[in-house]
């Protein structure tokens, strides 16, 4: 077996232990559940099959979903965000992501952090859009997405700096 399917199968399911028996146990000012298992499809090779990432995706948001009793919510974020990711690629890298030898470690630490971001806040977007379900709350949903969006990126860029291997 190849060491990249390893190293992803790995993180797949530390990120949903950790996910499911840490950070949804997590409540920071009583609402605030960060969302740090978005690192999987941040991580992901980015030149491997479109069709495969999407199922892990649709996977990914499956076991939280089944973990969490959320009702397929994020199996919805995280499909969405998988099918988006190209488009998001193509905005924050440009023409250097069409490249065969582009890799997420080769770009600017200013160019990771808002892919991320813009990762981050797309999926808790349809998260919490489909989770409260009303234009009569838009501003929960703001509210919800902006806070915690806020705390999963921050946990996030700290578990990447963690995991990291840079050698700088």
């Amino acid at each position: 077996m190849n060491s990249g399917y390893l190293i992803n199968i790995i993180r797949f399911i530390l990120l949903v232990l950790v996910q499911v028996l840490v950070f949804n146990r997590l409540n920071f000012f009583g609402f605030i559940n960060p969302m740090v298992y978005i690192l999987f499809l941040y991580w992901y090779p980015i030149k491997q099959n479109r069709s495969v990432f999407i199922g892990l995706g649709f996977l990914l948001g499956l076991s939280i979903d089944f973990f969490s009793d959320t009702m397929a919510l994020h199996s919805a974020a995280t499909i969405t965000i998988a099918y988006l990711r190209p488009t998001m690629m193509r905005f924050v890298f440009g023409i250097n992501y069409e490249f065969q030898s582009f890799k997420l470690s080769n770009t600017t630490k200013a160019q990771q952090f808002t892919f991320l971001a813009l990762l981050i806040l797309v999926h808790h977007l349809v998260y919490f859009s489909l989770e409260i379900f009303s234009f009569a709350n838009l501003l929960l949903i703001v509210k919800k997405v902006l806070s915690i969006g806020l705390a999963s990126l921050i946990l996030c860029l700290l578990f990447g700096s963690l995991f990291s291997v840079d050698k700088e």
